[in-house]
Protein backbone atom coordinates (compact mmCIF):
# COMPACT_ATOMS: atom_id res chain seq x y z
CA UNK A 1 0.00 0.00 0.00
CA UNK A 2 0.97 3.20 -1.36
CA UNK A 3 0.50 6.56 0.90
CA UNK A 4 -0.43 9.23 -2.32
CA UNK A 5 -1.25 13.01 -1.74
CA UNK A 6 -3.87 14.53 -4.74
CA UNK A 7 -3.41 18.12 -5.30
CA UNK A 8 -6.72 18.90 -6.78
CA UNK A 9 -8.84 16.04 -5.57
CA UNK A 10 -11.82 17.43 -5.67
CA UNK A 11 -11.37 17.88 -9.55
CA UNK A 12 -12.21 16.08 -12.86
CA UNK A 13 -9.31 13.84 -13.43
CA UNK A 14 -7.46 14.23 -9.57
CA UNK A 15 -11.08 12.72 -8.33
CA UNK A 16 -11.13 10.07 -10.54
CA UNK A 17 -7.71 9.08 -10.07
CA UNK A 18 -8.48 9.01 -6.22
CA UNK A 19 -11.19 6.45 -6.29
CA UNK A 20 -8.96 4.13 -8.34
CA UNK A 21 -6.22 4.63 -6.08
CA UNK A 22 -8.35 3.86 -2.99
CA UNK A 23 -10.08 0.99 -5.08
CA UNK A 24 -6.39 -0.69 -5.04
CA UNK A 25 -5.87 0.06 -1.84
CA UNK A 26 -3.32 2.89 -1.58
CA UNK A 27 -3.91 5.78 0.89
CA UNK A 28 -4.67 8.85 -0.45
CA UNK A 29 -4.30 12.35 0.89
CA UNK A 30 -6.68 14.73 -1.33
CA UNK A 31 -6.27 18.62 -1.07
CA UNK A 32 -8.22 21.32 -3.08
CA UNK A 33 -9.39 24.59 -2.34
CA UNK A 34 -12.23 24.63 -4.24
CA UNK A 35 -12.60 27.63 -5.70
CA UNK A 36 -14.82 29.23 -8.11
CA UNK A 37 -13.35 28.65 -11.36
CA UNK A 38 -16.03 26.59 -12.11
CA UNK A 39 -19.49 25.52 -10.00
CA UNK A 40 -17.77 24.75 -6.53
CA UNK A 41 -20.99 22.18 -5.97
CA UNK A 42 -19.43 20.03 -8.10
CA UNK A 43 -16.38 19.98 -6.57
CA UNK A 44 -18.03 19.59 -3.67
CA UNK A 45 -19.75 16.32 -5.12
CA UNK A 46 -16.67 14.96 -6.05
CA UNK A 47 -15.46 14.99 -2.77
CA UNK A 48 -18.27 13.69 -1.00
CA UNK A 49 -18.53 10.62 -3.66
CA UNK A 50 -14.37 9.81 -2.05
CA UNK A 51 -15.56 10.41 1.42
CA UNK A 52 -18.22 7.37 0.43
CA UNK A 53 -16.07 5.64 -1.12
CA UNK A 54 -13.28 5.95 1.86
CA UNK A 55 -15.16 4.89 4.92
CA UNK A 56 -12.04 3.82 6.12
CA UNK A 57 -9.42 5.62 7.26
CA UNK A 58 -7.29 5.45 4.12
CA UNK A 59 -8.74 8.59 2.46
CA UNK A 60 -8.62 12.19 4.22
CA UNK A 61 -9.23 15.37 2.43
CA UNK A 62 -8.20 19.07 3.51
CA UNK A 63 -9.64 22.10 1.46
CA UNK A 64 -5.81 23.87 1.06
CA UNK A 65 -4.80 25.97 -1.57
CA UNK A 66 -0.88 25.03 -3.00
CA UNK A 67 -0.75 29.22 -3.51
CA UNK A 68 -0.26 29.18 0.68
CA UNK A 69 3.51 28.66 1.73
CA UNK A 70 2.66 27.88 5.26
CA UNK A 71 -0.07 25.80 4.81
CA UNK A 72 1.88 23.91 2.31
CA UNK A 73 4.95 23.29 4.49
CA UNK A 74 3.01 21.97 7.11
CA UNK A 75 0.83 19.62 5.10
CA UNK A 76 4.29 18.12 4.15
CA UNK A 77 6.54 18.17 7.44
CA UNK A 78 3.20 15.95 8.99
CA UNK A 79 4.49 12.93 6.88
CA UNK A 80 6.01 11.34 3.77
CA UNK A 81 4.69 10.51 1.02
CA UNK A 82 5.72 7.75 -1.18
CA UNK A 83 4.51 9.68 -4.27
CA UNK A 84 2.88 12.81 -5.01
CA UNK A 85 0.50 13.47 -7.80
CA UNK A 86 -0.08 17.14 -8.79
CA UNK A 87 -2.68 18.10 -10.66
CA UNK A 88 -3.89 21.16 -9.08
CA UNK A 89 -3.83 24.03 -11.45
CA UNK A 90 -5.35 27.11 -12.99
CA UNK A 91 -6.62 25.07 -16.19
CA UNK A 92 -8.51 26.68 -19.33
CA UNK A 93 -6.60 28.16 -22.48
CA UNK A 94 -9.22 30.65 -23.03
CA UNK A 95 -9.37 32.23 -19.34
CA UNK A 96 -5.50 32.59 -19.25
CA UNK A 97 -6.72 35.94 -21.71
CA UNK A 98 -8.45 37.66 -18.96
CA UNK A 99 -7.10 36.35 -15.91
CA UNK A 100 -3.09 35.55 -16.58
CA UNK A 101 -2.08 36.42 -12.69
CA UNK A 102 -4.37 33.05 -11.73
CA UNK A 103 -1.82 30.86 -14.02
CA UNK A 104 1.01 32.75 -12.39
CA UNK A 105 -0.20 32.18 -8.79
CA UNK A 106 -1.57 28.87 -8.95
CA UNK A 107 0.77 27.03 -11.96
CA UNK A 108 4.31 29.01 -10.73
CA UNK A 109 4.08 29.77 -7.30
CA UNK A 110 1.28 27.11 -6.57
CA UNK A 111 4.09 24.35 -7.66
CA UNK A 112 7.17 26.34 -6.66
CA UNK A 113 5.24 24.94 -3.15
CA UNK A 114 4.97 21.71 -4.22
CA UNK A 115 8.01 21.28 -5.61
CA UNK A 116 9.30 22.15 -2.14
CA UNK A 117 7.25 20.31 -0.24
CA UNK A 118 8.40 17.04 -1.75
CA UNK A 119 11.88 17.92 -2.05
CA UNK A 120 12.07 18.66 1.99
CA UNK A 121 10.16 15.51 2.81
CA UNK A 122 11.99 13.41 0.64
CA UNK A 123 8.66 12.08 -1.60
CA UNK A 124 9.02 8.85 -3.17
CA UNK A 125 8.25 10.57 -6.89
CA UNK A 126 6.85 13.45 -8.03
CA UNK A 127 4.33 13.21 -11.28
CA UNK A 128 3.06 16.45 -12.15
CA UNK A 129 0.13 17.34 -14.82
CA UNK A 130 1.58 19.36 -17.71
CA UNK A 131 -0.65 19.80 -21.39
CA UNK A 132 -0.36 18.78 -24.77
CA UNK A 133 -0.77 23.23 -24.89
CA UNK A 134 2.65 23.34 -24.37
CA UNK A 135 3.51 22.05 -28.47
CA UNK A 136 2.16 25.70 -29.33
CA UNK A 137 2.81 26.65 -32.62
CA UNK A 138 4.60 23.47 -33.73
CA UNK A 139 2.07 21.38 -36.48
CA UNK A 140 4.60 18.44 -36.71
CA UNK A 141 1.95 15.54 -36.01
CA UNK A 142 1.74 13.33 -33.91
CA UNK A 143 3.60 15.73 -31.59
CA UNK A 144 6.71 14.19 -29.98
CA UNK A 145 7.48 14.42 -26.98
CA UNK A 146 11.71 15.64 -28.34
CA UNK A 147 9.68 17.73 -30.38
CA UNK A 148 10.55 21.99 -29.54
CA UNK A 149 8.28 23.58 -27.27
CA UNK A 150 9.84 26.84 -27.59
CA UNK A 151 6.65 28.55 -29.20
CA UNK A 152 3.71 28.50 -26.77
CA UNK A 153 0.14 30.31 -27.97
CA UNK A 154 -1.16 31.47 -24.16
CA UNK A 155 -0.02 31.53 -20.93
CA UNK A 156 -1.73 28.45 -19.91
CA UNK A 157 0.71 26.62 -22.01
CA UNK A 158 3.39 28.49 -20.57
CA UNK A 159 3.14 27.98 -17.20
CA UNK A 160 3.39 24.31 -17.84
CA UNK A 161 6.04 24.58 -19.70
CA UNK A 162 7.83 26.66 -16.99
CA UNK A 163 6.37 23.65 -15.02
CA UNK A 164 8.62 20.90 -16.94
CA UNK A 165 11.76 22.87 -16.67
CA UNK A 166 11.29 23.77 -12.83
CA UNK A 167 10.66 19.71 -11.80
CA UNK A 168 14.06 18.97 -14.32
CA UNK A 169 16.05 21.63 -12.38
CA UNK A 170 14.63 19.92 -8.62
CA UNK A 171 15.53 16.68 -10.17
CA UNK A 172 19.24 17.56 -11.19
CA UNK A 173 20.14 19.56 -8.00
CA UNK A 174 18.06 17.55 -5.22
CA UNK A 175 17.66 13.83 -6.56
CA UNK A 176 14.05 14.27 -6.46
CA UNK A 177 12.27 12.00 -9.05
CA UNK A 178 9.84 13.99 -11.46
CA UNK A 179 7.66 12.46 -14.49
CA UNK A 180 5.63 15.07 -16.32
CA UNK A 181 2.41 14.35 -18.18
CA UNK A 182 1.24 16.18 -21.37
CA UNK A 183 -2.32 15.23 -21.17
CA UNK A 184 -4.55 15.47 -24.18
CA UNK A 185 -7.72 16.77 -24.18
CA UNK A 186 -9.37 14.26 -20.90
CA UNK A 187 -13.28 13.98 -20.99
CA UNK A 188 -15.44 11.89 -19.31
CA UNK A 189 -18.27 11.74 -16.32
CA UNK A 190 -17.88 14.30 -13.76
CA UNK A 191 -15.58 16.51 -16.70
CA UNK A 192 -15.22 20.16 -15.95
CA UNK A 193 -17.74 22.60 -17.09
CA UNK A 194 -15.96 24.72 -18.92
CA UNK A 195 -14.32 21.89 -21.79
CA UNK A 196 -16.43 21.29 -25.15
CA UNK A 197 -18.15 18.46 -24.38
CA UNK A 198 -19.95 19.66 -21.46
CA UNK A 199 -20.43 22.84 -23.04
CA UNK A 200 -21.85 21.07 -25.65
CA UNK A 201 -24.15 19.16 -24.05
CA UNK A 202 -25.81 21.84 -21.69
CA UNK A 203 -26.63 24.09 -24.78
CA UNK A 204 -28.24 21.19 -26.86
CA UNK A 205 -30.60 19.94 -24.26
CA UNK A 206 -31.54 23.51 -23.15
CA UNK A 207 -32.01 24.27 -27.34
CA UNK A 208 -29.57 26.77 -27.03
CA UNK A 209 -26.73 27.33 -30.09
CA UNK A 210 -22.96 25.58 -29.25
CA UNK A 211 -19.99 27.69 -30.64
CA UNK A 212 -17.80 25.81 -33.13
CA UNK A 213 -14.40 27.15 -33.34
CA UNK A 214 -12.43 27.37 -36.66
CA UNK A 215 -15.92 26.32 -38.39
CA UNK A 216 -15.43 22.98 -36.83
CA UNK A 217 -11.92 22.55 -38.45
CA UNK A 218 -10.14 20.92 -36.05
CA UNK A 219 -9.11 17.73 -34.72
CA UNK A 220 -8.44 16.51 -30.98
CA UNK A 221 -6.66 13.62 -29.25
CA UNK A 222 -9.92 13.29 -27.12
CA UNK A 223 -8.93 10.74 -24.23
CA UNK A 224 -11.05 8.96 -21.92
CA UNK A 225 -10.69 9.68 -18.25
CA UNK A 226 -10.23 6.40 -17.19
CA UNK A 227 -7.72 5.41 -19.70
CA UNK A 228 -5.90 8.72 -19.00
CA UNK A 229 -6.04 7.54 -14.90
CA UNK A 230 -5.00 3.75 -15.53
CA UNK A 231 -1.75 5.84 -17.70
CA UNK A 232 -1.12 7.90 -14.65
CA UNK A 233 -1.43 5.17 -11.90
CA UNK A 234 1.10 2.84 -13.67
CA UNK A 235 3.33 6.03 -14.03
CA UNK A 236 3.12 6.33 -10.26
CA UNK A 237 4.34 3.43 -10.03
CA UNK A 238 7.63 3.70 -11.71
CA UNK A 239 9.64 6.32 -10.91
CA UNK A 240 11.44 8.45 -13.04
CA UNK A 241 15.13 7.62 -13.43
CA UNK A 242 18.42 8.94 -15.67
CA UNK A 243 18.57 7.74 -18.92
CA UNK A 244 21.51 5.81 -20.13
CA UNK A 245 21.78 7.44 -23.29
CA UNK A 246 21.19 11.14 -22.79
CA UNK A 247 23.62 13.21 -24.11
CA UNK A 248 24.59 16.42 -23.02
CA UNK A 249 26.40 17.35 -26.43
CA UNK A 250 23.19 16.49 -28.05
CA UNK A 251 20.53 17.13 -25.49
CA UNK A 252 16.57 15.72 -25.55
CA UNK A 253 14.20 17.27 -23.64
CA UNK A 254 11.74 13.92 -23.12
CA UNK A 255 14.95 12.91 -20.74
CA UNK A 256 17.84 13.72 -18.98
CA UNK A 257 21.04 12.69 -16.44
CA UNK A 258 18.73 13.46 -14.24
CA UNK A 259 15.88 11.48 -12.40
CA UNK A 260 13.72 12.99 -15.09
CA UNK A 261 11.04 12.29 -17.80
CA UNK A 262 8.29 13.80 -19.44
CA UNK A 263 5.57 11.97 -21.38
CA UNK A 264 2.73 12.45 -23.53
CA UNK A 265 -0.48 10.68 -22.63
CA UNK A 266 -3.29 10.70 -25.17
CA UNK A 267 -5.57 8.57 -27.56
CA UNK A 268 -3.50 8.42 -30.60
CA UNK A 269 -6.26 8.65 -32.39
CA UNK A 270 -7.43 11.93 -33.15
CA UNK A 271 -11.07 12.70 -34.03
CA UNK A 272 -12.53 15.67 -36.34
CA UNK A 273 -14.99 17.83 -34.05
CA UNK A 274 -17.48 17.53 -36.03
CA UNK A 275 -17.72 13.99 -35.66
CA UNK A 276 -17.22 14.28 -31.99
CA UNK A 277 -20.28 16.67 -32.05
CA UNK A 278 -21.92 14.07 -34.39
CA UNK A 279 -21.05 11.05 -32.14
CA UNK A 280 -22.70 13.62 -28.99
CA UNK A 281 -25.90 14.15 -31.00
CA UNK A 282 -26.49 10.67 -31.57
CA UNK A 283 -26.38 9.79 -27.70
CA UNK A 284 -28.44 12.68 -26.90
CA UNK A 285 -30.94 12.14 -29.75
CA UNK A 286 -31.07 15.45 -30.89
CA UNK A 287 -29.30 17.92 -33.15
CA UNK A 288 -27.21 20.63 -32.48
CA UNK A 289 -27.60 24.03 -33.59
CA UNK A 290 -24.53 25.12 -34.22
CA UNK A 291 -22.67 28.60 -34.08
CA UNK A 292 -19.76 28.21 -36.52
CA UNK A 293 -16.67 30.85 -35.85
CA UNK A 294 -12.96 31.50 -36.29
CA UNK A 295 -10.44 30.61 -34.73
CA UNK A 296 -10.50 31.36 -30.58
CA UNK A 297 -7.07 33.17 -29.81
CA UNK A 298 -4.34 30.77 -27.86
CA UNK A 299 -6.18 27.52 -29.84
CA UNK A 300 -4.49 25.09 -32.36
CA UNK A 301 -5.98 23.00 -35.11
CA UNK A 302 -4.65 19.76 -34.13
CA UNK A 303 -3.77 17.82 -31.74
CA UNK A 304 -2.40 14.19 -31.44
CA UNK A 305 -0.26 12.42 -29.15
CA UNK A 306 2.92 10.16 -30.10
CA UNK A 307 2.44 7.97 -27.15
CA UNK A 308 5.57 5.41 -28.59
CA UNK A 309 7.19 6.02 -25.16
CA UNK A 310 4.50 6.09 -22.49
CA UNK A 311 3.45 2.40 -23.93
CA UNK A 312 7.22 1.78 -23.73
CA UNK A 313 7.43 3.25 -20.22
CA UNK A 314 4.46 1.44 -18.26
CA UNK A 315 2.49 -0.34 -21.44
CA UNK A 316 -0.01 2.19 -21.46
CA UNK A 317 -2.67 1.48 -24.22
CA UNK A 318 -6.37 3.47 -24.03
CA UNK A 319 -8.82 1.43 -24.54
CA UNK A 320 -12.15 3.37 -24.94
CA UNK A 321 -13.86 4.24 -28.00
CA UNK A 322 -15.10 8.01 -28.40
CA UNK A 323 -18.39 6.63 -28.99
CA UNK A 324 -18.11 5.08 -25.99
CA UNK A 325 -16.86 7.41 -23.59
CA UNK A 326 -19.56 10.31 -24.84
CA UNK A 327 -22.50 7.75 -23.92
CA UNK A 328 -20.72 7.19 -20.85
CA UNK A 329 -20.34 10.90 -20.30
CA UNK A 330 -24.05 11.55 -20.94
CA UNK A 331 -25.67 9.16 -18.79
CA UNK A 332 -23.66 10.25 -15.96
CA UNK A 333 -24.91 14.57 -17.00
CA UNK A 334 -28.26 13.21 -17.48
CA UNK A 335 -28.59 11.48 -13.60
CA UNK A 336 -26.39 14.24 -12.15
CA UNK A 337 -28.21 17.30 -13.50
CA UNK A 338 -31.88 15.02 -13.80
CA UNK A 339 -32.16 15.77 -17.32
Amino acid sequence: MKRILVTGAAGFIGSTLSHKLLARGDSVVGIDNLNSYYDPTLKEARVARLREHAAHANFTFQKLDICGQAGMEALFKGERFDAVMHLAAQAGVRYSLTNPRAYIDANVTGFTNVLEGARHSKAGHLVFASSSSVYGLNTRLPLNENDNVDHPVSLYAATKKANELMAHSYAHLFGLPCTGLRFFTVYGPWGRPDMALFLFTKAILADEPINVFNHGKMRRDFTYVDDIVEGVMRVIDRPATPDPDWSGAVPTPATSKAQYRVFNIGNNSPVELMSYIHALEDCLGKKAKMNMLPMQPGDVAATNADVARLQEWVDFRPQTKVEDGIRRFVEWYRQYYQV
